[in-house]
């Protein structure tokens, strides 16, 4: 009998772990009141990246001629850039066109009397204070395109979470407020969600084209400041 009995005892701790890990897990019910909250955070900081897109744009007679020309000054464009020390990872081809250029008449089908062709890079300039200078540099050398900058953080994810604190902290205090007024206290939270929310970069100078070599002498590019945005939707149990 007690040999039956030990038995069924180490039969039983066997299955054990296997039973427990078949058990359900158990579903937490609400019994007080739900309260959603949504709050929005944020950080500043200032941008220490900009980007900018630099290209030359020329024209010729004959499709060769037009593409011969731009690779040209192209090439002097990124000989440019390297002697300011941007880093090859830092630019990047963002387009290449050849287009034909047409002349128009009234009741005549459009001839076309030449070619333009562009390109274009993505830099990026990792030392705003230098940007301008680069940029000078860029249009003496040939770019006769600049667009930008686009300004930001290289690595915005201590910003980011410094947001979301101030998101959660907010949403918290939000729920405490309301569980007061209702006679309440908050017991838990239910649910996180989390969308971001994107701002428009300052954009302070707009940079130059052909034929404003002397006059980007006095380019300056000012960072200001950055606000980075984070919005949580939190469910509280009060009760």
């Amino acid at each position: 009998m007690i040999m039956k009995s030990i038995a069924t005892l180490a039969l039983t701790l066997a299955a054990g772990p296997a039973f427990a890990q078949a058990m359900p897990v158990p579903v937490q019910t609400l019994t007080g009141t739900v309260l959603e909250v949504s709050a929005d955070g944020e950080s500043t900081r200032t941008p220490d990246l900009a980007t900018i897109t630099a290209g030359v744009v020329t024209q010729a007679a004959d499709a060769a001629g037009a593409m011969r020309e731009n690779a040209t000054r192209m090439d002097r464009v990124i000989a440019a850039l390297k002697r300011a020390g941007i880093a090859d990872k830092d630019v990047r081809t963002a387009s290449i066109s050849l287009q034909p250029q047409y002349r128009y008449a009234e009741n005549q089908p459009p001839v076309i009397t030449g070619y333009q062709a562009t390109n274009t890079v993505t830099v990026k300039f990792r030392d705003i204070g230098k940007a301008g200078s680069v940029l000078d540099a860029l249009v003496a050398t040939g770019a006769n395109q600049i667009n930008g900058p686009d300004l930001g953080l290289d690595d915005p994810a201590a910003a980011m979470d410094e947001a979301r604190l101030d998101a959660m902290k907010k949403a918290r205090a939000r729920a405490e407020l309301y569980a007061r007024a209702a006679g309440l206290s908050v017991k838990r939270i239910l649910s996180i969600s989390e969308s971001t929310v994107e701002m428009p970069h300052p954009v302070p100078i707009m940079m130059r084209a052909q034929g404003m070599v002397a006059e980007s002498a006095r380019s300056k590019i000012l960072p200001g400041e950055q606000e980075l945005h984070v919005n949580l939707s939190v469910r509280f149990e009060l009760q």
